[in-house]
Formats: structure tokens, sequence, C-alpha cells
């Protein structure tokens, strides 16, 4: 369906893309942006921003960008596509919603939210009880006798 043009010997190919299938590609990547959840707790750390920013990096030229690697973007694409859906969740569904911690997930959303302080004041108990479960200060560390 491609059409591809050879301008340089085999060594060096370049293709020239057909311009339609970029600018598919380009409103495919933007639905899938829309659709993305943004969590806003995260600030800077969160996927769906991460993943609108490299979309609009990769598409700078909007729908008449050269894509170099379609089939690595078509890849890139689906991959993202089937964890937007949720597909491997359903296909490996979990028993139970936590982890080794205990945990639940709405406490490891507020541990993962940017909002520190807030999580200081609201869970101080379960922040501190994490804290000695996962780190060990030096003071707890036993010193060893210097060796003869």
């Amino acid at each position: 369906m491609q059409s591809a043009v050879k301008l340089k010997p085999k060594e060096e190919e370049v293709h020239v893309r057909c311009p339609k299938m970029s600018a598919t590609r380009y409103r495919r990547f933007l639905k899938l942006c829309e659709e993305w959840p943004r969590d806003e707790a995260k600030k800077a750390r969160d996927l769906g921003t991460f993943l609108r920013q490299r979309v609009a990096s990769a598409f700078r030229e909007g729908e008449n960008t050269q894509i170099s690697d379609p089939e690595k973007c078509d890849h890139m694409y689906e991959s993202l596509v089937r964890i937007n859906d949720n597909f491997y969740r359903q296909r490996f569904p979990r028993v139970r919603d936590t982890s080794f911690t205990g945990v639940t997930v709405e406490e490891c959303k507020l541990l993962l939210s940017g909002n520190v302080q807030q999580m200081d004041e609201e869970k101080k108990g379960l922040w501190k009880t994490l804290m000695e479960r996962f780190s060990k200060s030096p003071e707890d560390v036993p010193e060893k006798a210097p060796e003869k």
C-alpha cells in the first residue's frame, strides 16, 4: 500500500513515504492521546503527559511529518493501544488488588502522588510504617568490630 522511491544507493537507502500514511498515523496517535487518562496528582510523572510530549516531539510537522521507520511506529502504537484498553489486565486478572506490601490500590495511588506534604498529614502512620519497612537507617545497622 505504501509507495516508496529509492533516492540513494542501497547502503544509504532513503524512502519517501506516502504523506497520506503519515497523516493517518498522526491522527491515530492524537486520538490515543485524547483517550489516554491523565492523572493530575502525578503532574510531570504522569504517563499520559509523557505520551503527549513524545507524540508532539515525534510529529513536529503534524500530518506532514516523515516517519523514518513506519513499522516501528505502528508497533509502538498498537502496544500503547493494548495498554490503554487494559488488554493485559483482562487477559491476566489479578486475584487481589494488593501487592506484597499489603497496601491497597488507593493507598498506593496516594503514595505515588506528588502531594507528599498532604500525604504526610493525612496518612502519617502508613507513611512511617512503609519507610521503616523498606529502608534502614545507619543507626539500625549494627556496627562491625574492626577485623584483626
